[in-house]
This record gives structure tokens, sequence and C-alpha cells, in this order.
């Protein structure tokens, strides 16, 4: 026996096609008018309507985050002296980084443009892969 042999044991049986007269008469078991006598017709998934009929949760929204202030290496060289930390808070009060609506100075992030030839300690910021790279020589 091969494959183009096999045949099914029961015929599928047809769907019967409705609205176009014969004996169940003038309406053919679809009622009269509406949406759903129509040909054609389409009927939005009911799960719609629920997700529409639930409120959005109260107090949630998306939220993009801001990005980071940015310093580079040439503005700590220029503004620091030997030895001193570099913070946000310290970094707002040298007018490097501006504040934020909330008062205190936001996120700042360290680029690796210019040179730092001084050691300082820095807390609180993030370093870029450069910089990173450099601290660790």
């Amino acid at each position: 026996m091969q494959l183009h042999q096999v045949k099914p044991k029961h015929k599928p049986k047809k769907k019967k096609r409705i609205g176009r007269g014969g004996k169940r008469g003038t309406y053919s078991g679809r009622g009269i008018k509406g949406q759903k006598a129509r040909a054609g017709r389409k009927i939005r998934p009911e799960i719609r309507d629920f997700i529409k009929k639930i409120p959005k949760k109260r107090g949630y929204k998306f939220k993009a985050k801001p990005k980071p202030q940015i310093v580079n290496l040439r503005d700590l060289e220029k503004h620091f002296k030997e030895g001193e930390t570099v913070s946000p808070e310290t970094l707002f009060k040298k007018g490097l980084i501006a504040k934020v609506k909330s008062r205190e100075p936001k996120e700042v992030k360290i680029l690796g443009q210019g040179k730092l030839t001084k050691k300082l300690e820095i807390k609180g910021c993030k370093l870029s892969k450069s910089v990173k790279n450099e601290m660790v020589k």
C-alpha cells in the first residue's frame, strides 16, 4: 500500500450554505434583518468589549527613563584639584550639571573625552567603558 492509495473511512461532511432560498423559506434560518442576517457579516470579538470596560489602572503610565547628564574628563581636569571627590553634588556646586525639578542632581555619566592627569575619587556617577579602561591603567 502506498500513500496515494490511502483513503479516509468517512467522507468529510459539507457545511450547509444558508441564505439562498430553498426549503428553509425566505430568511433561511437567519432571522429578519440585522448584522447576523447579512452576507459577509463580521462580528468583533467579545473579549475586546470586555477589555474596553475595564478601567486603566490609576497612576500607571509609561515613563521614559531620563537620560543622564554628561560630563567629560576634560571638565573634571579643569574644575577639580588633586584628591577631590567627584559626585553629582560637587558637580552641581561647580556648575557642571543642572538641577532637575526634584531639586536633586540627576544621574551623571562621565565620558572619556580629554585626559585626566589628577587622581580623583568618583562616587555616585556612571562611567563609560573608555573611562573604566583608563582608570584601570
